[in-house]
């Protein structure tokens, strides 16, 4: 994509940003993240469709904020991400260049974040063929049936912790399940501390999940994970109006209370 190279080149010899965050062709020939701080290296950055990787996941990271102000290559769900750090006060719009990627694989520049939530407004979430049958199929499930596939399915993870590497909301730097003073998760791959871990990780992604299936694709043993995310994204739409990422300077939904929320108990 020229127009990208171009851009990154003007930020970089401009001095406008100390790091372009984008992707590049690895040896294998897989599109991998690319860290460019010299114009000369620019010509390395390629945009296709297999670029899917969420690069905001770098930009929390305090080796990466070290450059300063970051130009960062930015397709749709790398959008929401965004939205969704700036509002969790983990990245600094200010210290940010997006360089947006249309659906149509073209290169958008954004003046700002009001820039973005414009545009997610306009261009909402579209779930793939694949997610749409899969959801279709569980949602047919009875809840017994539904229990089965979920225990079938997280009797393959082995707590590699991919999932949670690869996801830009997952930005603590100790996770609880890394704790053993208290150890609230089973450390090793249990049917129950699987299940716990799980569990704690999709209610602490929901309301907060861009949709980018990173966690999914990032899973060795292929659970689909970013379902569950998207079932969870579903019920925060239902019951509280809310679609993460899309509101710039929005609260985590299940962090506030409203006296006319249905759950009386907590009243």
């Amino acid at each position: 994509m020229d127009s990208l190279r171009v851009k990154a080149a003007e930020l970089l010899k401009n001095e406008t940003v100390g790091l372009v965050v984008g992707y590049e062709k690895s040896p294998s020939g897989k599109s991998i993240p690319s860290f460019i701080m010299k114009v000369e290296d620019v010509s390395k950055l390629i945009y296709d469709n297999k670029c899917i990787l969420n690069l905001s996941v770098y930009l929390s990271r305090s080796e990466v904020k070290k450059f300063g102000k970051v130009a960062v290559v930015a397709p749709h769900s790398v959008l929401k991400s965004l939205i969704l750090l700036n509002n969790e006060h983990q990245i600094d719009d200010s210290k940010v260049i997006v360089l947006g990627i249309s659906r149509q694989g073209e290169l958008m520049e954004f003046a700002d974040f009001k820039e973005i939530e414009a545009y997610l407004k306009q261009n909402p979430v579209e779930y793939t063929q694949e997610e749409k049958e899969l959801i279709a199929k569980i949602d047919a499930m009875t809840l017994q049936e539904r229990w089965d596939y979920w225990q079938d399915q997280f009797s393959k993870c082995f707590k590699c912790y991919a999932c949670r590497s690869a996801c830009p909301m997952c930005y603590c730097t100790k996770c609880t399940v890394e704790s053993n003073q208290p150890q609230w998760v089973e450390v090793p791959s249990t049917e129950l501390g699987n299940m716990e871990w799980h569990l704690m990780r999709a209610m602490h992604i929901a309301g907060r999940c861009a949709d980018c299936g990173n966690c999914t694709e990032a899973c060795p043993v292929g659970i689909p994970l970013n379902i569950i995310n998207l079932k969870l994204a579903e019920e925060m739409m239902n019951n509280f109006g809310f679609e993460a990422g899309t509101v710039l300077g929005d609260t985590y939904a299940l962090s506030t209370y409203k006296s006319g929320d249905s759950e009386t108990f907590i009243r």
